[in-house]
């Protein structure tokens, strides 16, 4: 056997490990990490399966149930970007889903089951708890994949750290919520936790885990959830077909912050909400004529952000700052073209 070949298998064994141990964590009896509440959590908590598999998106993430007719909450990135979307329970059974409603400001998209005739354990947002630094939480994703068919999401203990606002940044990119956000000493900041529940010791609903992100200024990884008590009206309005996206208001928008013509973009006109992002034209010579985006090109991607109109280009652009490495992600015909571009200064 050769060395290489040794590692690999030795990297393997210690993958299986990994996830054996994740597992057993997951499905220990509730008094041996004393969470009264934690089996009942971990039947309302989802795997979340769509789009991905590109340069590391990966194609999971994770949900939770929020009413009896199977509408579930998780988090707003480029797995949805697929129709339908894949959802299977604590139990094995799979499920087609349908996005209802989204809310990209606060990372926010509601899904529910294509199961009408039946009904789900759920968390109650009624009652969303509070919680102070030094408060003992769990927090159940599924990171890694670990849970694929009948096994329930992993679980992961640990302490609220504190409760601050977040300077964060994923690749180039702010992350858009703004509100104060829970700090955990646990590592939750895992691919495919995004989405997950974070839950006091009785079992309570509390928080939202977060996509992965780095603090934007000692550049290390944050694990964080986003307080249900900020997510649970637009949840509620979302439910009841009343709810009206966050617009970004013409005086919120700062002046120096870039826009797809500094990167040599012209969209095709924005005469619809979510008009699609289609390059109208590319400037000759621009950063983008060079990389090789071409006329009728549509943008699927800026980094990892998943752009479903020209509204959200226009958002992820202007977050970019000045020298940021930025890729993006076309589809011409039925092809996915990935390019790479260094974003320019702001011109006066």
């Amino acid at each position: 056997m050769t060395g290489s070949t040794q590692w690999i298998k030795r990297i393997k064994q210690l993958a299986a490990l990994t996830a054996s141990v994740a597992m057993m964590f997951a499905v220990a009896p509730a008094s041996a990490i004393g969470a009264e509440g934690l089996p009942a959590a971990l039947k309302r908590t989802v795997k979340v399966f769509g789009a991905g598999g590109l340069r590391g998106l990966e194609s999971y993430s994770t949900g939770f149930l929020v009413s009896p007719e199977g509408h579930i909450v998780t988090i707003w990135n480029h797995v949805l970007d697929v129709e339908p979307i894949t959802v299977v329970l604590d139990d094995g059974r799979k499920y087609e889903a349908d996005i209802v409603g989204t809310e990209p400001k606060l990372d926010l998209a509601v899904i529910k089951l294509r199961a009408d005739s039946e009904r789900f354990d759920h968390f109650d947002l009624e009652n969303v708890p509070s919680a102070g630094v030094g408060d003992r939480i769990f927090a159940l994703s599924n990171m890694y994949k670990v849970a694929v068919g009948d096994e329930p999401v992993s679980v992961m203990s640990g302490v609220v750290s504190a409760v601050t606002s977040l300077e964060g940044r994923r690749g180039g990119f702010e992350i858009p919520f703004e509100g104060d956000v829970f700090l955990f000493d646990a590592i939750t900041n895992n691919p495919g936790a995004g989405g997950g529940i974070v839950i006091t010791r009785s079992g309570k609903p509390l928080g939202m885990i977060g996509r992965e992100i780095r603090n934007a200024d000692s550049n290390t990884w944050v694990n964080y959830a986003i307080p249900l008590r900020d997510l649970k009206t637009p949840i509620e309005q979302i439910l009841s077909g009343t709810y009206e996206r966050i617009e970004t208001r013409p005086d919120d928008v700062a002046g120096d912050q870039l826009e797809p013509a500094d990167f040599g973009l012209v969209m095709l006109p924005d005469v619809v909400y979510r008009t699609p992002a289609y390059v109208g034209s590319v400037i000759p010579d621009s950063l983008v004529a060079t990389a090789g985006i071409e006329r009728g090109d549509l943008v699927v991607f800026i980094g990892d952000e998943l752009v479903q109109s020209i509204r959200d280009l226009k958002s992820a652009l202007a977050a970019v700052e000045e020298s940021d490495d930025v890729r993006l992600i076309v589809r011409r015909g039925d092809e996915l073209i990935t390019v790479e571009v260094t974003a320019p200064e702001k011109s006066e």
